[in-house]
């Protein structure tokens, strides 16, 4: 275990803890300062809603991904452990392979829905990409409903929306965790694809948690006896 800490895996896996752990963080800070600013100070900070709202949006979206990297999603296993070793890895494969078409659809629409944010064309084709529409109008323009703009993001206004101020934080700001998170579950299921195919792992997610009951039950039987 100590030398999945070290090396650029280890950097990376610390680094999404870390960034999932201060999501959270920030959202406890931010709710728990609403809630003083409202029965202590009978007032309001009108945008703490609207970014929590963003924060968890974003926990949910990168626990997604890092869940199927530390396979820590739920599954249910009961046919798989019926099966062979051989018939078990191609059901794994299959498995692996649904679920990256699934998120490479997935991936298309989140770029789609986030480009015209970004002054960007999306791309063509109902279900997978052909090619991008030029024609796609853009709106970069588009602001959040009250969280205020940030200083150090006001190279935004020359970059993409042509020079014009933005009053609140402009809607490919948040938005952008939207492809950026489908990019990182298309990885994560190629990378748990080549995992089962070079027989590191027989499934994707296991489901153990009544076996570990059951070896609690047992042990706790133990002890009393």
């Amino acid at each position: 275990m100590s030398g999945a800490r070290t090396g650029p895996s280890g950097f990376i896996n610390t680094l999404e803890e870390t960034l999932i752990a201060l999501l959270l963080g920030l959202m406890t800070v931010i709710t728990f300062a609403n809630v003083i600013a409202r029965f202590v100070f009978n007032s309001n900070i009108l945008w703490a809603l609207e970014l929590t709202v963003f924060l968890f949006a974003w926990l949910v979206l990168l626990g997604a991904s890092y869940a199927v990297k530390v396979h820590a999603h739920l599954g249910v296993d009961a046919i798989l452990n019926m099966l062979a070793p051989g018939p078990r890895k191609a059901v794994a494969l299959f498995a692996a392979g649904c679920c990256l078409v699934f998120s490479l659809l997935l991936l298309k629409g989140a770029y789609d829905y986030w480009a015209v944010f970004a002054d960007l064309p999306p791309t063509s084709g109902r279900w997978f990409p052909t090619g991008f529409d030029l024609k796609a109008r853009s709106q970069s323009f588009y602001e959040v409903q009250d969280v205020p703009m940030v200083g150090a993001l006001r190279f935004l206004e020359d970059l993409i929306n042509y020079g014009d101020p933005y009053e609140k934080l402009p809607k490919v700001v948040p938005y952008i965790i939207l492809p950026l998170s489908m990019l990182l579950l298309v990885l994560r299921f190629t990378q748990a694809a080549l995992q089962v195919l070079r027989g590191e792992t027989d499934r994707l997610v296991a489901s153990h948690e009544v076996e570990d009951e059951l070896e609690a039950v047992k042990a706790q039987q133990g002890e009393h006896d």
